[in-house]
């Protein structure tokens, strides 16, 4: 399945070549669990999965939609440092020099990308009102939001911790549109070319903002391992851009530990 680039003509020659040639190389995935998408405009929570998630929210979701980059990626200037800190920093030190040097290369080949792409830049700052503003103006569209928001911590071998406040995102819709947003768990499987999603998670508008962020983070966490877990053996590509040999497997749901993630 190839999702179409919208007002492909008004996008620069160099991007739309590019974007065929991601497309042309990358995994063609097969979707599962697809009716859980569907309805009003929902927001997708996945594990990213290194560049597969980017790619995967921008080719292969079922409806067309937005993702949310951190503002970094969208700025020649800001991107290299980010991108070696957030991509290569892990990678072994014989190596590390080759990277950080490639990094300091593609700050503008970032910019053309992930400006074209169909994303909502991220802040950290006082500037988050702005990621707000432009992930309503999409809801409110009828595009879905595809969010990765892994973090640094380990939480089991398929996933890393959960920023929360995203969950916000819902408080917002619901005083803007009366609706209780869903959020929708992915599980990207680039070693078996499959992508799940499982069933919806309700946001309440009555319950503590703070206790919802736990609650559909911890659901949102517990549903995209167990999709992981009950797929066949393969390896799981984690966030952090590690040495292939320590990629981890997924292990079957009979012999998983849910205290050690492992």
């Amino acid at each position: 399945m190839e999702k179409v680039i919208k007002e492909e003509k008004k996008k620069p020659f160099l991007y739309r070549i590019l974007y065929r040639i991601v497309r042309a190389v990358s995994p063609d995935y097969e979707l599962e669990g697809e009716e859980n998408v569907s309805g009003d405009p929902v927001i997708i929570v996945g594990n990213h999965t290194q560049m597969y998630g980017p790619v995967a929210g921008e080719m292969f979701m079922p409806r067309d939609n937005y993702i949310w980059c951190v503002h970094e990626m969208m700025d020649r200037k800001e991107a290299p440092e980010y991108s070696f800190n957030d991509f290569w920093s892990g990678k072994p030190g014989y190596i590390r020099w080759f990277y950080r040097i490639l990094s300091k290369a593609i700050g503008p080949l970032c910019e053309l990308i992930f400006k074209n792409s169909h994303t909502i830049a991220v802040y950290r700052d006082k500037r988050i009102i702005d990621t707000v503003r432009d992930t309503l103006h999409r809801l409110r569209e009828g595009y879905d939001v595809v969010i990765f928001p892994e973090n640094s911590e380990k939480h089991n071998n398929i996933l890393n911790g959960f920023h929360e406040n995203f969950v916000d995102i819902a408080r917002f819709w619901y005083r803007e549109s009366g609706k209780e947003l869903r959020f929708v768990p992915m599980y990207i499987c680039p070693d078996l070319d499959r992508i799940r999603f499982g069933e919806p998670v309700q946001y309440d508008h009555e319950a503590v903002l703070d206790d919802e962020r736990k609650r559909i983070t911890g659901l949102l966490q517990d549903s995209i391992t167990r999709m992981a877990l009950s797929m066949p053996r393969h390896i799981v590509v984690p966030f952090l851009n590690v040495s292939k040999k320590d990629y981890p497997k997924n292990t079957p749901l009979e012999v998983y530990d849910e205290k050690t993630g492992i």
